[in-house]
């Protein structure tokens, strides 16, 4: 018989907790996206606030679904052993960092606060989370982590 899928360590009743968190982060950061674009082609300020919020959001809900991601890399070598692994990881930390540095910039004074800037730091920070989507979703279809078998 094959080896069982890895299973997730963070888990809550059985569930992995990991693909439960990340939707929260992800749709906050592509809302932040769309303020930051809403607010460039209308200047209206409440895009401003509203992206800043969404960037908070996303980075307070971030922090909990790398926490689990992490608690999962760590604690299973067969899961580190996996080719798209790392580089999940590694890119989902570089969102983090990006989007870090973007909640400063949007603190900023008016239209510096989003363009360009702030608007180039959301558009890099979408795009590499779905190329880590892309990953992630490899790594529960194709590899059946935290699938029970």
């Amino acid at each position: 018989m094959d080896n069982p899928p890895p299973q997730s360590t963070a888990r809550l009743f059985g569930h992995p907790l990991h693909p439960m968190l990340i939707p929260f982060p992800m749709v906050c950061f592509i809302g932040a996206l769309a303020t930051d674009i809403a607010y460039w082609r209308t200047a209206t300020l409440f895009w401003i606030n509203m992206g800043s919020w969404l960037l908070a959001a996303g980075l307070l809900f971030g922090v909990l679904a790398a926490a689990t991601g992490m608690i999962d890399y760590a604690a299973n070598k067969r899961i580190r052993a996996l080719r798209p692994a790392t580089p999940h990881m590694l890119i989902n930390v570089t969102v983090m960092v990006l989007e870090t540095i973007n909640v400063f910039v949007h603190n900023r004074d008016g239209w510096t606060a989003v363009v360009p800037t702030g608007l180039i730091l959301s558009t890099v920070s979408v795009l590499l989370l779905g190329v880590s989507a892309w990953l992630g979703g490899s790594l529960v279809y194709k590899h059946g982590v935290g699938v029970r078998p």
